[in-house]
């Protein structure tokens, strides 16, 4: 393989940069993971599926990767003003079940969803419940560099202390005034100095059954230089986990930070203020989003309750949808869009790409049955000879998937082509093609034949070699004129899903 030169969009500095990792060949990803009190829906694979490209696509460049994806087990209260129930804990009293029953429970959803729409799993999963030592710790960074204040027990973050030394809404662009006036419009002030300010650690409510026990070194309330201990029973604010475990599993400086473009702000913009306020230095090199999957053009969430879940999809059993539709048709349509253009959700979309995958996967099982000859057609060599590196070209390009899908169609025509004898492949190239399917289609890109998966070799062969024994006794019967005998096999088969297509070289079959 010819060296690459990937080119990613950095959200923080607004244009695509040569990606140059801070300690090569070693790379460190983190990405935002799921808030596990819900059933994972459309939303979360788009984010789920992107970064598993990047993870992909540079572990194939040669870099060893930490793929770091969290889990948001407790924190993440019910709106940004830092008010309302957790929501996990709202999900359990409903339910009348544990909190971690919940968490633990939807975590398994998640990652059974995961696995269908074929995502590799992280390196590290790490669970904010886990790391709350981690995150107390990182609260007593900021509190010791003077950028945090206690309130009634609670630790908020100073966005206007900050301010004075560093610049907060760099991520996001928004300066403080900006987020002060659009933070007033949620709720009032409370307990904080501005409503703008957020909490690092909260105390908990009587009722609050996520809590833990923390104690805290703060500043004499009267100026002078003595210390105060405050023992507080709480809960680690929702923008904490990210940068205490980023840290723990990345370092104080790592390549790649990832999610969802809903997060640039005001989670994102927090975890930069943390990391700044707590070690003096920005953390993350590269910000990476995804933009969001929409209906009707309006984001999908629990929040807003227009989601559909992946389950339905992989079912049908929801209302907006016609059909099921499979997790690789899920996977082709999320790919079928660049990662930060909007894709509106239609069932017409989502059965282009049912139809797109399968003309594609439908070119990979041909390609193997494709006999070389000695020399290649100039419209065959022309598309088979510049294939892989076009390919690469739209990867390196701040991961262009659709263009790749582009570039392997074009090569499934000449498959098609070459299968229907209207041309020929020598046989370097057809090797080529061969492995340049496989490697785009299948492992960068993660796409796979359903039909096939999960069906043993041996099951495999023997219902193929009985197809093929039908086949042969319609050959046999067109041979001797018998057209009934002939009809009536081929149209038997197509009630059983099955497409016949006659060649020079006989009839050949699939299973769309």
């Amino acid at each position: 393989m010819e060296e690459q030169t990937l080119l990613i969009y950095n959200t923080l500095t607004r244009r695509k940069e040569r990606f140059e990792p801070i300690a090569a060949p070693n790379v460190g990803m983190y990405v935002c993971g799921p808030t596990v009190y819900g059933d994972p829906h459309l939303g979360h694979a788009r984010p789920a599926i992107t970064f598993d490209i990047v993870f992909r696509y540079l572990r194939h460049l040669g870099y060893k990767v930490r793929y770091v994806r969290n889990i948001t087990d407790v924190g993440h209260l019910e709106n940004d003003a830092d008010e309302g129930d957790d929501k996990i804990e709202k999900k359990a009293r409903l339910e009348r079940l544990e909190p971690m029953e919940i968490a633990q429970h939807y975590t398994n959803r998640y990652h059974e969803a995961m696995d269908r729409l074929g995502c590799l799993r992280p390196s590290i999963e790490p669970h904010a419940t886990g790391h709350i030592l981690e995150q107390r710790e990182l609260v007593q960074q900021i509190v010791d560099r003077g950028f945090a204040y206690e309130s009634n027990g609670s630790i908020y973050f100073d966005i206007e202390a900050y301010n004075r030394q560093y610049k907060y809404g760099i991520l996001s662009g928004r300066s403080l005034e900006n987020t002060k006036d659009e933070s007033r419009t949620l709720a009032g002030v409370g307990e904080k100095r501005h409503q703008a300010d957020f909490a690092l650690w909260k105390k908990a409510q009587p009722e609050h059954i996520m809590r833990w026990g923390v104690d805290f070194c703060l500043p004499d309330t009267n100026g002078g230089t003595l210390a105060r201990r405050l023992h507080s029973v709480g809960f680690p604010g929702w923008h904490c986990e990210c940068t205490a475990m980023g840290r723990k599993y990345l370092g104080e400086r790592f390549d790649i930070h990832g999610g969802g473009m809903d997060l640039v702000f005001p989670h994102h913009e927090c975890e930069i203020a943390q990391a700044v306020a707590s070690q003096g230095h920005e953390m993350v090199k590269y910000w990476m989003h995804n933009n969001m999957i929409t209906i009707n053009g309006q984001k999908m969430g629990k929040s807003l309750g227009n989601f559909i879940t992946l389950d339905e999809f992989f079912t049908g059993r929801n209302e907006q949808l016609d059909q099921a539709y499979s997790p690789m048709t899920i996977r082709f349509f999320i790919l079928s869009a660049h990662y930060r253009g909007p894709v509106d959700f239609s069932n017409a979309a989502l059965k282009a790409a049912e139809k797109g995958l399968q003309r594609l996967m439908n070119a990979i099982a041909d390609v193997e049955r494709v006999q070389p000859g000695t020399a290649c057609d100039a419209e065959t060599e022309r598309v088979v000879k510049g294939l892989r590196q076009r390919c690469y070209d739209a990867m390196n390009d701040d991961l262009q998937t659709q263009i790749v899908i582009s570039h392997l169609f074009e090569a499934a025509t000449v498959v098609n082509k070459l299968v229907d004898h209207k041309a020929t492949i020598c046989p370097d190239c057809l090797r080529e093609l061969k492995e340049t399917l496989r490697l785009f289609a299948t492992d960068l890109l993660g796409l796979k034949d359903e039909h096939a998966a999960g069906t043993s070799p041996q099951r495999e062969q023997a219902f193929a070699a009985v197809v093929d024994m039908v086949l042969d006794l319609r050959s046999k019967a067109k041979a001797a004129k018998d057209w009934a005998t002939s009809d009536r096999i081929r149209d038997d088969l197509a009630r059983l899903g099955f497409e016949v297509k006659d060649t020079k070289d006989g009839a050949v079959w699939r299973l769309p």
